[in-house]
């Protein structure tokens, strides 16, 4: 008999399977919910590409589902990446118009605001408390100013959830979003051609921008750009490049002229004074580092409805009411201390222009900015105001930030613009030190407003040498005053030939005469008691 030996083998396998990261779910939402649908297509930098957008919002304190009908909005949309820096974060902005099914431009009014078609979908992956951006708008608004609306709310991209965003109105001329007059292209002449403009500081080159007749009075060496926003570069007319640019030459030429603080025949006949007031305490309460430098705009309506050159609207806030590691000594003190108005001391571009510089060094300006301040601070700057501002949003958001924190896990990580303040790990710390953020700046320029430091002091690092260089740049007549007694004075050229010599006879203060000089950059070689010596530049106007 023939006996089979069966044996089993059994192998034992070690399975090693890679840990995937926490994946953020939605099933519902207490805030707006926005839901795009590319149908296969994929968003870029530019162009816009068609997508099938809904939004969905079933009131205050009802939950919104993602199988919802679209009862805030169902229908096409052209959607693009925006912004510079923020869109190399990995939580990218969207500009978005409203379409209709052909694909023209569709104008409808969305949660709440006013009926428009350009929108703008705010990331935060650089604003971990969710309101940077909303309360800077916010306080603008309330301060009887224009600045773009708001709602906080999620958003879904092809069934990915993508976490919070701010939707937001875009900056533009319309009826109910700034209220300027429109410009078409055959308004080229009369008072039609006199507005309405909006211009900014911002990212330019030769195309889109023009350059000011008027260096910087901190950055003398440097050229300012203006660019163009409304008229589009691509649309904007000969004739109205000229009028903007002239109107804004003349108002520079007033300001910085030595009869600036006349009313009559200063920078007030052309400048709206409030606006450039209210625009300097929104960036200085937030210490906003793009204030004065990126996304600072102006605007000018019609000479038939004020025609006065304004500051703002407020935008861009991201990288504000915090403490900055970003090669400047104004941005990196956690004491709540400095001024964002001198950022051209910090080697910035774009460079900024000295308009603040010169408005605080009109007494009545200064005088009006402290009234301004000090009623507000007894309002929407009070500090019962901000911290029910900033408890409301966050309770608004508390359950929200728990999926956004779920997909973009960053919190106790130093993600996006490099702050000085260690990250906190929770969202509750977060919000602790924004608020703690702004009560230490609050207590600051409770001290220091408005900015006691007017005038332009040039300082030798090694000697203890302090005078003051006015105005600057200067039409005629050029004035020099020291702690120290003056001996000589010595005027060069941009090519370093001397042009000028005059002996002060030990005084305190000097007047030089430049009437007849060409326009052009000059230095002034000042020779002081002890033979101490100080170089200082400046820029004469034709």
């Amino acid at each position: 008999m023939r006996f089979i030996i069966c044996f089993t083998l059994v192998f034992t396998c070690s399975c090693f399977v890679a840990a995937r990261e926490p994946q953020a779910f939605l099933d519902s939402t207490n805030l707006p919910l926005v839901i795009i649908n590319t149908n296969g297509g994929t968003i870029v930098d530019d162009p816009k590409i068609t997508v099938d957008l809904k939004i969905i919002f079933n009131g205050p304190g009802k939950y919104n589902h993602p199988a919802d009908s679209g009862n805030a909005y169902t229908g096409k949309a052209g959607i693009e990446y925006r912004g510079a820096y923020s869109q190399s974060l990995p939580q990218k902005p969207y500009g978005f118009e409203t379409r209709d099914a052909l694909g023209n431009n569709l104008n409808v009014p969305l949660l709440g605001m006013p009926a428009e078609n350009d929108w703008i979908l705010l990331a935060n992956y650089n604003d971990k408390v969710f309101m940077r951006n909303t309360l800077a708008f916010h306080l603008f608004r309330k301060m009887g100013h224009y600045a773009p609306r708001d709602n906080i709310c999620e958003v879904m991209v092809n069934d990915e959830y993508l976490g919070i965003f701010v939707l937001t109105e875009k900056i533009k001329s319309d009826d109910n979003r700034l209220n300027i007059a429109k410009l078409d292209s055959d308004d080229n002449a009369g008072d039609s051609l006199s507005g309405g403009y909006i211009f900014a500081i911002d990212y330019y080159d030769d195309y889109n921008s023009w350059t000011s007749n008027f260096v910087p009075i901190d950055r003398p060496d440097r050229h300012v750009h203006f660019v163009y926003k409304y008229p589009e570069p691509d649309a904007i007319t000969p004739q109205q490049k000229n009028y903007i640019k002239t109107y804004v030459n003349i108002a520079e030429s007033k300001l910085y002229g030595s009869h600036f603080t006349d009313p009559a025949a200063g920078y007030r006949a052309y400048m709206d004074v409030s606006s450039f007031i209210d625009y300097f305490i929104i960036g200085e309460v937030s210490r906003n580092v793009d204030a004065y430098k990126k996304s600072c705009f102006y605007y000018k309506d019609r000479d038939d409805n004020g025609g006065l050159l304004h500051a703002g609207p407020v935008w861009d806030f991201d990288w504000a009411w915090k403490n900055l590691w970003d090669n400047c000594y104004i941005w990196e003190v956690t004491d709540g201390s400095n001024w964002a108005y001198r950022v051209n001391e910090c080697n910035n571009w774009p460079v900024v222009p000295s308009w603040v510089k010169r408005l605080l060094q009109d007494p009545a300006f200064r005088e009006e900015l402290h009234t301004r301040y000090t009623a507000l601070r007894q309002t929407i700057l009070s500090a019962e105001y901000l911290d029910h501002y900033i408890d409301s949003v966050s309770a608004l958001v508390n359950e929200a930030q728990k999926r956004h924190y779920v997909k973009w896990p960053i919190l106790g990580e130093s993600v996006g613009a490099p702050e000085v303040d260690p990250p906190a790990d929770t969202f509750e710390g977060e919000i602790e030190k924004f608020r703690n953020w702004i009560a230490l700046r609050m207590a600051w320029l409770d001290e220091n407003m408005p900015p006691s430091e007017v005038t332009d002091i040039y300082e030798s690092p090694s000697e203890d040498i302090r005078l003051r260089l006015f105005p600057n740049p200067v039409h005629d007549v050029l004035y020099i005053e020291s702690m120290d007694k003056i001996l000589k004075i010595e005027i060069l050229n941009s090519s370093g030939i001397p042009v000028h010599q005059q002996d002060a006879h030990d005084s305190y203060d000097i007047r030089v005469d430049l009437a007849g000089r060409p326009a052009g950059l000059y230095i002034a070689r000042i020779t002081l008691e002890g033979q101490k010596k100080i170089s200082c530049k400046f820029v004469k106007e034709k």
